[in-house]
């Protein structure tokens, strides 16, 4: 795929309202006892929401035209900006240098795992979403 400001365009306006919508997230609900819940619930959400719009995407047909456009805006813009591996990264090393082992490790973990297990719920949601649908009588 060439490069195409359209596209890049897509993105980086998606990945402001994303950004956006984390740091306002966190702003509104900040780290409990240290613990980062909502970066935590952030990147839950956005995998799980990944893996509604990519399945739902794919199965309406190929990577082009207006489903590229919803998938790079949504997906590599809108979602990409709203996770946060780096802040993942960060929370997880200020755990273990607060000398809150388990806990960092935890965190780590169980984002990474959970975060798989949720991508997996999304695609599973829009794939039984999709099939119940093209069960329906057309009213």
């Amino acid at each position: 795929m060439h490069l195409r400001p359209s596209s890049l365009g897509l993105v980086a306006l998606g990945g402001a309202v994303g950004t956006a919508a984390r740091y306002l997230l966190s702003a509104a609900y900040p780290a409990i006892d240290g613990l980062p819940v909502t970066t935590f619930g952030i990147n839950l959400m956005g995998a799980f929401l990944l893996g509604v719009l990519l399945e739902s995407l794919s199965r309406r047909g190929s990577d082009a035209g207006r489903r590229r456009a919803l998938r790079l805006l949504l997906g590599t813009g809108v979602m990409g900006g709203f996770t946060t591996y780096s802040a993942l990264s960060v929370d997880t090393v200020t755990l273990l240098g607060a000398g809150r082992i388990l806990e960092g490790i935890l965190y780590a973990l169980g984002t990474v795992v959970l975060g798989a297990l949720a991508s997996i719920g999304g695609i599973a949601l829009s794939s039984w979403l999709h099939t119940r649908r093209r069960r329906m009588p057309a009213s």
